[in-house]
Order: C-alpha cells, then sequence, then structure tokens
C-alpha cells in the first residue's frame, strides 16, 4: 500500500471514529444538561469557563463561541485560577469546570475554593464519578469510549465531544433568546460577516457622482456621463424624476443598429422602469436583487428622489461576497 492511501485511510478512520463518537453523545445527555442550560439562562452574572491542558483551549472556544451569540462569559485557566486569578469570579458567576478525567490535580485544588464563594458549578467531564463529577451541582456527561489516537492518549474524541457539548449549550441558549441574526450582527461588526448583516446602501452609496441626462440629450452628452462618473450608467431625469437608465450596453446596442447617431437623443435609447432600490435596505438584500435580474447596477430612490447609481463592483470592493 502506498503512501498517500496509508495517509487517507488514516484521516478516514479518524473521522469515522469521532463521528461516531459525537453521536453518541445524545445518549448522554441528561435532565442536568436542560437544568445548566436554564440557569445559566436566567444569571444575572457571567458564565465562567475554566479547564486545564487541551480542555482549556476548548474552554476558550467555547467562551468565544457563547460572547458572540449573546452569553457573556469569561475563560479562567484552572492553573493561573490559584495564584490570582479567582479574583475574576464575582458572586451572581455560574463556572462550568471542563476535564475529561475530573480528577487532575488542578481541579481536585480548584472545584473547593470555586464552591467556597457559592456559585453555581457545571462540570463536563467523561467520568460522572470522578472528582469533578461528584462535585458539581450538574453535570455535562461528555464521555467517549476511546480516543481517535491510535495509543489511545492524544486527546481527539474527548476534546472534539467538549467541543460539541459547548457548542450544543450555546445554540440551545441562542434559542431560549431567540437570538436573531440582527442580534448576531450586533456582536460580529467587523468583516464580511459583520457588512453582510450591517451595510446598507446608504452607509456605501456615493452621492457625490450621480450620473444623470436629460431625455433630449444627445448621445455624445450621454456617453461623456457615462465615462466621467465611470459606473457604466446615468440615469435619465425628467422633472427631478428618474423615467429610465442608460448603460454602456444600451450604447454598444445603439452603434450596431445605427450607422449614424446624431439625430437621436438619450429618450430613444434608454430602458424604462429601471430596476431601482430604497438607500436603506441591506447592500446583501440590493446583491440579490443584481444576481436573480442578472444586472450590474441598480437606481437608488428614496421617495422618488434620485439618489445615485449602486454598481455590483461597489460591493464586491466591500467585500460582501
Amino acid at each position: 500500500m502506498d503512501t498517500t492511501t496509508t495517509i487517507l485511510n488514516s484521516a478516514r478512520n479518524t473521522i469515522l471514529i469521532e463521528s461516531k463518537s459525537i453521536a453518541n453523545l445524545t445518549e448522554y445527555l441528561t435532565e442536568d444538561f436542560a437544568k445548566a442550560t436554564e440557569i445559566i439562562y436566567k444569571s444575572k452574572g457571567r458564565l465562567v469557563i475554566t479547564g486545564i491542558g487541551k480542555s482549556a483551549i476548548i474552554a476558550q472556544k467555547i467562551v468565544a463561541t457563547l460572547n458572540s451569540t449573546g452569553t457573556p462569559s469569561v475563560f479562567l485557566h484552572a492553573a493561573e485560577a490559584v495564584h490570582g486569578d479567582l479574583g475574576m469570579v464575582l458572586p451572581d458567576d455560574v463556572i462550568i469546570c471542563i476535564s475529561k478525567s475530573g480528577n487532575s490535580p488542578e481541579i481536585k485544588v480548584l472545584v473547593p475554593l470555586l464552591k467556597r464563594f457559592g456559585n453555581i458549578l457545571i462540570g463536563m467531564t467523561a467520568d460522572l464519578n470522578s472528582f469533578l463529577g461528584k462535585e458539581s451541582h450538574y453535570v455535562l456527561h461528555a464521555y467517549v469510549e476511546s480516543e481517535a489516537c491510535p495509543n489511545n492518549l492524544a486527546p481527539t474524541n474527548s476534546t472534539t465531544a467538549q467541543l460539541v457539548l459547548g457548542d450544543a449549550l450555546a445554540v440551545a441558549l441562542m434559542e431560549l433568546r431567540n437570538f436573531k441574526s440582527e442580534d448576531f450582527a450586533i456582536y460580529h461588526p467587523g468583516g464580511a460577516l459583520g457588512k453582510k448583516l450591517l451595510l446598507r446602501v446608504k452607509d456605501m452609496l456615493d452621492t457625490r457622482h450621480t450620473p444623470q441626462v436629460a431625455p433630449n440629450a444627445s448621445i455624445k452628452e450621454v456617453i461623456v456621463e457615462i465615462s466621467e462618473k465611470r459606473l457604466g450608467v446615468t440615469a435619465v431625469i425628467e422633472a427631478g424624476k428618474v423615467i429610465g437608465i442608460i448603460t454602456d450596453g444600451d450604447i454598444r446596442r445603439m452603434l450596431n443598429t445605427n450607422d449614424t447617431f446624431t439625430h437621436l437623443q438619450a429618450k430613444d435609447i434608454m430602458t424604462h422602469n429601471p430596476k431601482n432600490i430604497s438607500s436603506s435596505i441591506l447592500v446583501a438584500d440590493a446583491l440579490s436583487i443584481l444576481e436573480n435580474n442578472a444586472i450590474t447596477q441598480l437606481v437608488v430612490i428614496d421617495d422618488g428622489v434620485y439618489k445615485g447609481i449602486l454598481h455590483l463592483h461597489d460591493i464586491l470592493k466591500e467585500g460582501i461576497v
């Protein structure tokens, strides 16, 4: 068997083993999961998540997920906790302690200290009979039969199980809060995701360059306007209202069908009733309109007043796609 085949077989085997372990987690969900979720939901404090080793790394990811989905959370490293970081735990905070064995020395030292403050302690462990399992008020059972590691040593299935339980907790809390995409956007204002959820046409519309010509404008005037504004289009305005648009494609089609255009005016080649949008709509929605109609520009009109042109290239520059 060649090396490539060996590697691919190993990868497939690991994925299958881990996926089976994750599927089995549904067998270990108890009322403790529901009660713990409700307590976190009703808490007036934050959720403090602690762990040691690989479990600490998982704890940090769960904290990040919860913070971004409406549950204020902080990470507390189990080893650092006993050297001063316990000071970050406030009276109303709920605590989740993550440990596969539930018996590590750091956990045995930390758990009594956490309980001394009177906070609710939720354990996430593979062993219900461990020190952490017995000392916790509620237990999230992250049991796995073995690790995907061929030596059954490196945390693989176990850390994936912890991560999935954290995701299940976050989603359950989102549903309890009726957390919507608008709420999600508040916590993700940056990057493509934030722009997709928050950016509106008026936020990016260039109102300084609004190409427009009169209905009786000559074709030369139309071409000059399109060229100067560099949007590949101009609106045709009459009595303050948009009555049509002319694109560079309209110009090309006119040249293909006419030997001369000196007798033509803007109104003769314009497209009537162009697609238009309000400046208040989301740019992501405007993009959908462009894609559904196979066009590259939209006329922006607010209360009958022409505001400008939104071009596909402008949206692409913003990184919405």
